[in-house]
């Protein structure tokens, strides 16, 4: 699918015209008139656009919060410059966030009901193709119904394409939705000419098959706690053939993209408009010559990765007294070596405690609390005097994070970001490095993961572990951790800390798995709101967008339970009065 993507949805947007909110425009069945799906050609490209619709959001000129990656900076383990309405407190149904993510995701299933209902009837193209395409179609159905039950928790059901004045249904339960995602994946499954898996390189790789099924309506069972029928899915997905990378490091390469752990991904090229977007908003100033970091990394992850032994990090154990001091003071950890007297000036400002600055020896201090961790650290996040290969004028130039920031240079120059008076965690994951990865700033090649083989085994572990099934689960988690290059989790040596007590302390640890591994890939926020524990994780005392110190630059306002229910957008409700609000909202 990747190679014709930029003139199939070229095609796809020349026949339909422009597109603005869903209810207020003709039906995806309707696009290009009674010409569309009646050729051979025209049924891949129809069905190209069904799939484009994964990429709603993606933009070049503003980050628009909707991609799935900048999802993170809702949850525990990301954060973005300017705090987000939904976490300050400040958000109502009549804001455009939730009408975005409500009309993209209905236009992902107009488009795939498109498909469903006129592949059968107009297009000439053969049976086998027609059979797998319906299958590829509601496998999409199922995805975006997924994503809004998530959020929503109930939402209409529409199986056939619908115009604005017959869009009068009510919501369905959320027990309801999960019972039509589960019913198409089912449908998807049984369908003989959809194969298990795509080897890299074929020429259909990137389309659905029945292993990303299995994911999928794994995930599905996930949310409804059928435990045992989750695990029997994720079983169906390793028989298909997936399986983890060796290498953590180089997984989220363009080179590596269709490794046997990638099971459904946005297919990205290289070109403007059509690549991912990671890069510029997880980036820096010395990103390809100039991007932003309007994402970026949250202290609470940096802190949860463990030592190596598997041991919990503990700022104590690398700097004395780290923890008894307050916030403001414990920048000074942090400052760069040889200070001017204006540096050290403003940091006395600021409140840092300088009787313990080393001006010769302050950086090698605090690269040790970065040492012997988690290999996964090193390889997400830019963390303090550590490097990056970014781009300066025209070529590769090796910068350092450090603090304060001075100046960016061909030759030993400091890390720029666009947030220079404060200093935050980087993401490294998913963000080219120098002149060759990417042919330009806002746009790369790299493929963004939406379901890969290590989030089916740590859900595999949690689906078993909630059976009581601690053994078996702690395999499942051991694949992932023996991967990642840190100590096993273990049931035999009680003195050691990664000896598991029972299912209570898996459980945790599964879910501390999940946080460290899949940061910048848009799964945090929706973990912690299935688990419940959004509140406690988010919204604990002191949390906010914070600095690398932890001191908060903007503070975080939890209103109520209700928020872990989205609005249902107002506009919405204008345009169909039997959709009701969910509690707590108020219009």
């Amino acid at each position: 699918m990747k190679k014709y993507i930029f003139t199939a949805i070229t095609a796809v947007a020349l026949l339909a015209g422009c597109k603005k909110d869903l209810l207020e425009t003709a039906p995806y069945s309707q696009v290009g008139s009674e010409a569309m799906w009646t050729t051979d050609n025209l049924t891949d490209l129809g069905m190209t656009g069904v799939y484009a619709q994964l990429r709603y959001g993606n933009a070049s000129g503003g980050a628009s919060g909707l991609e799935l990656y900048q999802m993170d900076c809702l949850g525990f383990t990301g954060q973005t410059t300017g705090v987000e309405a939904l976490l300050s407190g400040t958000i109502t149904p009549s804001n455009g966030y939730f009408s975005s993510h409500w009309q993209n995701l209905f236009e992902g299933i107009q488009r795939a009901n498109g498909a469903i209902v006129n592949i059968p009837l107009k297009s000439p193209s053969s049976a086998e193709k027609k059979a797998r395409y319906i299958a590829e179609a509601k496998f999409l159905r199922a995805y975006f119904y997924l994503r809004l039950n998530q959020l929503y928790k109930g939402v209409p059901i529409y199986l056939e394409p619908f115009t604005a004045e017959e869009a009068t249904k009510p919501r369905a339960t959320e027990a309801e939705v999960w019972a039509q995602v589960i019913a198409d994946l089912t449908a998807v499954i049984a369908e003989p000419n959809l194969p298990d898996r795509y080897a890299a390189g074929n020429a259909s790789y990137g389309h659905v098959t029945k292993g990303a099924a299995y994911a999928l309506r794994g995930k599905a069972f996930m949310y409804t706690e059928k435990w045992d029928l989750a695990a029997a899915d994720f079983q169906k997905v390793k028989d298909a053939g997936y399986g983890l990378f060796a290498n953590y490091n180089t997984l989220f390469k363009t080179a590596n993209e269709q490794s046997n752990e990638m099971i459904f991904s946005i297919q990205h090229i290289g070109v403007t408009g059509y690549g991912s977007t990671t890069q510029f908003y997880c980036g820096t100033r010395s990103s390809f010559g100039s991007c932003w970091n309007t994402y970026h990394v949250s202290p609470n992850l940096v802190d949860l990765y463990e030592n190596a032994d598997g041991s919990k990090f503990n700022w104590d154990a690398v700097l004395p007294g780290y923890s008894s001091l307050t916030v403001a003071e414990r920048e000074v950890y942090f400052l760069r070596n040889n200070l001017t007297a204006t540096e050290i000036a403003a940091a006395t400002t600021r409140g840092a405690k300088m009787s313990l600055y080393l001006p010769t020896g302050n950086e090698a201090r605090i690269l040790q609390a970065y040492a012997n961790r988690d290999p996964r650290l090193a390889a997400n996040v830019i963390t303090p005097y550590s490097t990056y290969v970014g781009v300066f004028a025209g070529a590769n130039a090796v910068v350092t994070s450090r603090w304060p920031y001075r100046a960016e240079a061909a030759t030993n120059g400091d890390l720029r970001t666009d947030t220079q008076s404060f200093f935050y965690y980087l993401y490294r994951k998913y963000v080219y490095e120098g002149v060759s990865e990417t042919p330009g700033r806002d746009y790369g090649p790299t493929d963004f993961a939406l379901i890969r083989y290590a989030d089916v085994l740590l859900m595999w572990a949690e689906a078993l572990n909630e059976q009581g099934l601690t053994a078996e689960a702690m395999a499942k988690v051991n694949e992932v951790r023996a991967r990642a290059g840190v100590a096993l989790l273990q049931n035999i040596n009680a003195a050691l800390p990664t000896y598991v007590t029972g299912q209570a302390d898996l459980r945790e640890r599964i879910r501390n798995e999940r946080r460290v591994e899949f940061p910048n890939e848009g799964i945090n926020f929706f973990d912690e709101m299935r688990w419940k524990s959004w509140k406690d994780k988010v919204f604990a005392p002191g949390n906010g967008v914070k600095q690398i110190w932890g001191r908060v630059t903007s503070a975080y306002s939890f209103k109520g339970d209700y928020i872990y229910t989205w609005a249902v957008p107002a506009v919405e409700i204008e345009r169909n009065p039997n959709i009701k609000q969910n509690a707590g909202w108020i219009n």
